[in-house]
Parts: C-alpha cells; sequence; structure tokens
C-alpha cells in the first residue's frame, strides 16, 4: 500500500492498508493492520447480522471502522486508502448484498462475503479446508479444490442443530413437560423454569419474543447441567452430539482435508465426542478476523 503511513517510532513510519471486519449474530469486530501484519487499531459493536435491516448494519460497520481507523491515530476519512474485507452474517440472503452497496463503503477495496466463509479463510490461512461453526448457530463450511459449500445451517428452529439455540430450545421444552407433570422435574427444569416464578405462563410469554440469542444463553446451563450428571441435560447433550458427529462425518465424506471446530459452544462439545472423532479434527491457523484481511487481500509473509 504505503500511502497512508502513521509514525510509529522516533524517525520511523509505518505503512497501513488492510481492514477486516467480522460481523455477526452476537458482536462486530474491526481490525486495521499495517502491510507488514501489525495491529494497530480495532472497533467492537454489537449485533451487525443483515436481520437488523440493512441500514443499521451499514451504520455500524462504518461505526467499527471508524474505532478502528481512529485508534490508530487516522482519520475516518482515510477510508479511501484501505482495502478492507467483510464477512457478514446473513449476506446471501436475496438482495442484501446489493442493498449494502447500494448504500456505499467508502474503501480503496472492498470485498464482502459470509462470517462463516471469513471463519474458513482463517482457519485454514486462505487454503483448502472446512471448519463446522458451532455458537448460537451451527453450519458446516467447506472449501476445496476451488468449490465451497456449506452444510447445514438453514436457520433456528429449523435447522442449527447442536448449537446454543438449539440446546436452550430443548431445554425450555424439557422444563414446559415438567411443569406439566409429563416428566420428572431435574435441577436443569427447575432451574430454567425458576426464572420465569416456575410459571407456564410467563414462559409462554418469553417464547413469543425470543431470539435464537435468547435462547442461546441457556446453553451453558444445559452444559453444566449435563455434565454434573442431569438426566435431562443428559439427553439433550447426546441428542446434539450425534448431529455434530454427522456433521463431521459428511464434511470428510465430501472432500474437506481439514475440519477445524469452532464457535461459542465448540470447546464444550469435545469432551463428549468420540476419541476417533477428535483425532480427526484440526486446531484453527487463525480466527475469522484473520480470514477477513485475507479476504481485503492480506497476506503473510508477502
Amino acid at each position: 500500500m504505503g500511502d497512508i503511513t502513521l509514525q510509529h517510532k522516533p524517525g520511523e513510519k509505518m505503512s497501513i492498508g488492510f481492514l477486516g471486519i467480522d460481523a455477526g449474530g452476537t458482536h462486530c469486530r474491526a481490525r486495521l493492520i499495517s502491510d507488514t501484519g501489525e495491529v494497530i487499531g480495532e472497533g467492537e459493536a454489537g449485533p451487525a447480522n443483515t436481520r437488523i435491516g440493512i441500514e443499521p448494519l451499514h451504520r455500524i460497520l462504518l461505526d467499527v471502522s471508524g474505532q478502528a481507523v481512529k485508534a490508530a491515530g487516522l482519520k475516518v476519512e482515510d477510508f479511501t486508502k484501505l482495502s478492507a474485507g467483510f464477512g457478514i452474517a446473513g449476506i446471501s440472503r436475496p438482495g442484501a448484498l446489493d442493498q449494502l452497496r447500494a448504500l456505499g463503503l467508502p474503501f480503496k477495496k472492498t470485498e464482502i462475503t459470509s462470517d462463516a466463509a471469513i471463519a474458513n479463510l482463517g482457519a485454514h490461512n486462505g487454503q483448502d479446508g472446512a471448519i463446522l461453526i458451532i455458537g448460537t448457530g451451527s453450519i458446516g463450511y467447506v472449501r476445496v479444490s476451488g468449490a465451497v459449500f456449506t452444510i447445514g445451517g438453514y436457520g433456528f428452529p429449523i435447522s442449527d442443530e447442536g448449537s446454543g439455540a438449539a440446546l436452550g430450545l430443548s431445554a425450555m421444552r424439557h422444563a414446559l413437560r415438567a411443569l406439566d407433570g409429563r416428566t420428572r422435574p431435574t435441577p436443569l427444569s427447575s432451574a430454567v423454569t425458576g426464572r420465569f416464578d416456575h410459571a407456564t405462563p410467563r414462559i409462554v410469554a418469553w417464547m413469543d419474543t425470543a431470539t435464537p440469542r435468547d435462547y442461546a444463553a441457556l446453553a451453558p446451563l444445559v452444559m453444566d447441567c449435563a455434565e454434573a450428571g442431569d438426566e435431562i441435560a443428559l439427553s439433550i447433550i447426546e441428542d446434539a452430539v450425534l448431529h455434530i458427529e454427522r456433521f463431521i462425518e459428511t464434511i470428510f465424506r465430501r472432500g474437506a482435508p481439514r475440519l477445524a471446530l469452532i464457535g461459542g459452544v465448540a470447546h464444550r462439545y469435545r469432551p463428549w465426542l468420540r476419541e476417533r472423532t477428535v483425532a480427526r479434527l484440526s486446531q484453527p491457523l487463525g480466527d475469522p478476523l484473520d480470514g477477513a484481511l485475507i479476504l481485503a487481500g492480506y497476506r503473510k509473509n508477502a
């Protein structure tokens, strides 16, 4: 790049030029680096997927970009000198990309793809491989010999098997059955219904407006109760593990040379997976923001 510089040390100037954005359903993060790979600015905000609306999404993207630029000691006017890579949850929805581009993104170069795509790029340093994301939702993303495809990820509640939202939904179902007397109460069901004073009408009212993120907030409780031997929690986790194992088997069967398990809930599943399954998994080489920077054009050791 070389056309923006920042005083780094006395008598030394540092060239900058790559901005990466990871915009997901839970948070949005920005990372600004020099062309040598040094992180010089960061930004962060709340949810930034297409579900919040294209105009609010556009504002958040510019906000976190501005945070990163200002943290580097620059001005928002310097956007025009940056190469930017965006990974945005839900950007594949019909019309979303065109609507976002119509609002304008003032960068020298702008590349936009899904949040899953940048996670894959980061996990395998831009090479062939697959990821299974298990967070609020779940999706398999595979890149093999130039072909890119996804497995699952059709949205909650019809899909997202094994996800935090799916765990929370199952916990709510079991809790309501326990309140009815259809199943025996356990510490998990009591902890869930206790949040609503054990009142079914309050639970139903909450469900009328609950989001996948709201359901996913129950996932750590389900995991904790399963680890403590709660029979309902165990049944929920065992069912979820079956789905995750099928995801993994399918991904490898379709040609992926490497597979990394990522996402906010992923690490909690590893002790529940079969040893032979865990042995096939690879550690991510980088994070989604690394993938966004690769998308923007940055290459390590280039």
